[in-house]
């Protein structure tokens, strides 16, 4: 998907903000559509057909949660959150719903930007299908083996810690609650198991990451989880 064939659809009653954001993206190649509300969002949806959805959780109507809930039961469609700065409750409970990232208001442009180019990327490479090999700089990960490599040495993985990075990069690029991890790793007994996600997360950097202490690949959101970066910057 190349960034000039993207179709955006931006959900948000505040106009300001919904002109700021055409303006942007449009010159930056993209085609954007608009909606003031859940339910229009959905109309727009069916007529344009959009590849990415910038979604604010603050809308007239049905909210943005509800939106969030049924856009991903109907579709794979990235979907970024607009969310009021400190609001953790409902980033958290957008994600656990499906969304992909969010974006604090007020924001910068830049950050809107970058998140979009990162969405758009990983789904293009999802719909291109799965490759069994996988690489980001110093890391290299062979699925068909089971093989994880950083600057060319192996590294021992126990079946948690890989299962864990599996998990990552499936959805790298992608904000991933603890609550999320927890059910992609253990399934049913995430309550057992939360405490030790946060041991796991740490045996995993000091395997995989090139500096431990300040991670490349294993981001921390504060007070939501994490996200895998696999970007060269």
């Amino acid at each position: 998907m190349s960034k000039s064939g993207a179709h955006i659809l931006v959900v948000d009653d505040e106009i300001e903000i919904v002109r700021a954001l055409r303006r942007s993206l449009t010159a930056h190649g993209y085609k954007v559509f608009t909606a003031s509300s859940g339910e229009e969002a959905f109309e727009v949806k069916s007529r344009h057909r959009p590849d990415l959805l910038l979604l604010d959780l603050l809308l007239p109507g049905m909210s943005g949660l509800e939106v969030c809930r049924r856009m991903r039961a109907e579709s794979n469609i990235p979907i970024i959150v607009l969310s009021v700065k400190g609001a953790e409750r409902d980033k958290v409970e957008a994600l656990d719903l499906g969304a992909d990232d969010y974006v604090s208001k007020p924001f910068g442009i830049d950050e809107v930007l970058a998140r979009v180019r990162v969405a758009l990327r990983h789904v293009a490479q999802t719909q291109a299908g799965t490759q069994p090999n996988f690489r980001a700089g110093p890391l290299q990960v062979d699925f068909s083996l089971r093989r994880v490599q950083l600057n060319g040495q192996d590294v021992q993985l126990t079946p948690t810690e890989y299962d864990l990075l599996k998990a990552f990069i499936a959805y790298r690029g992608k904000i991933l609650t603890r609550q999320l991890l927890l059910k992609e790793i253990w399934g049913p007994e995430t309550h057992a198991r939360a405490h030790s996600l946060h041991v796991y997360v740490a045996q995993l950097r000091r395997k995989i990451e090139p500096t431990p202490d300040d991670p490349h690949f294993i981001i921390t959101i504060p007070g939501v989880g994490y996200r895998f970066s696999d970007d060269e910057e």
